[in-house]
C-alpha cells in the first residue's frame, strides 16, 4: 500500500466489548447471593431450580451467567473469600494502628466473617471441587495471609493465647454459621454470634486449660 493511500486509509480500532447491563448484574448478585444462602444451609448439592427461586430469577437466567454448579459454586466461593479478605485487611489496620486493639480487631473480624456466610467455603473440601483453579489459589493465599495475619497482631500484643492458629479459627467459624440439619427453620442465626463471642474468650490469654492435641493449621485443613 502506497503512503498516500495508507494516509487515507480508515482507521481501525479494537472491538469493543459491551459492558452487562445494570439488570443482569443485579441478577448475577442476587444468584450468588442465593447460592451462598442455600449452600450454607443445604450443602453444595443444592437444587440449582431452587438457587434460582431463591434469587427471584428463572432457571435460563442461571445458566445465561454459570454455565454449570461448578461455575457457580466457584464464584460462591470467590464471593466469600473476597469479602472476609477485606474484613481481615481492615482489622489488620486497625491493630497495626493501635496494638492495644488488636483482639478486638480480631473480634470483629470474626463476627464479619460469619455475617459473610463463611460457611459456603465447605465446598473447597468436598473431593469433586476444583481447588486449584487460578482464581481460587490467588484468593486463597489472599485469606490466609489475612486471617493468620489479624491473629498474629493479637497473639505478638500479649491477647492471643499461643496454642491456636488459623485454622482452628475457620473450624470454629464453618461449624457455627452452618445449621444443624433439620433445624434451619428455627432461625439459628440469632445465636451464632453469642457463641462466637463464647468461642472468642476462650482465645484470650490467660488460658484457663492446656489444649489437647496440635494447633490446626490451614494446610492441616487442606490435607484433612
Amino acid at each position: 500500500m502506497s503512503a498516500a493511500a495508507s494516509a487515507h486509509a480508515p482507521a481501525t480500532h479494537p472491538r469493543r466489548v459491551p459492558k452487562p447491563r445494570a439488570d443482569a448484574l443485579r441478577n448475577r448478585e442476587r444468584i450468588v447471593a442465593a447460592a451462598r444462602e442455600m449452600v450454607v444451609e443445604h450443602g453444595a448439592e443444592v437444587p440449582m431450580d431452587e438457587i434460582a427461586r431463591r434469587a427471584g430469577v428463572g432457571n435460563a437466567t442461571v445458566y445465561r451467567h454459570f454455565a454449570d454448579r461448578a461455575e457457580l459454586l466457584r464464584h460462591v466461593v470467590l464471593s466469600v473469600m473476597d469479602s472476609v479478605i477485606a474484613h481481615a485487611e481492615h482489622a489488620i489496620a486497625v491493630a497495626d494502628a493501635d496494638p492495644d486493639a488488636s483482639f478486638g480487631a480480631l473480634r470483629t473480624f470474626v463476627h464479619a466473617a460469619a455475617d459473610e456466610r463463611i460457611g459456603a467455603l465447605c465446598p473447597m473440601l468436598s473431593s469433586g471441587f476444583d481447588k486449584d483453579h487460578p482464581d481460587l489459589l490467588a484468593a486463597r493465599d489472599r485469606l490466609e495471609a489475612g486471617t493468620e495475619g489479624v491473629m498474629e497482631r493479637a497473639r505478638a500484643a500479649g491477647k492471643l493465647r499461643g496454642d491456636i492458629a488459623a485454622g482452628d479459627l475457620m473450624v470454629a467459624l464453618s461449624q457455627l454459621t452452618r445449621p444443624l440439619p433439620g433445624i434451619a427453620c428455627l432461625d439459628i442465626d440469632r445465636f451464632v454470634h453469642r457463641h462466637l463471642q463464647l468461642f472468642l474468650d476462650g482465645l484470650m490469654t490467660p488460658a484457663r486449660s492446656e489444649l489437647p492435641g496440635e494447633p490446626a493449621t490451614l494446610e492441616d485443613l487442606r490435607q484433612a
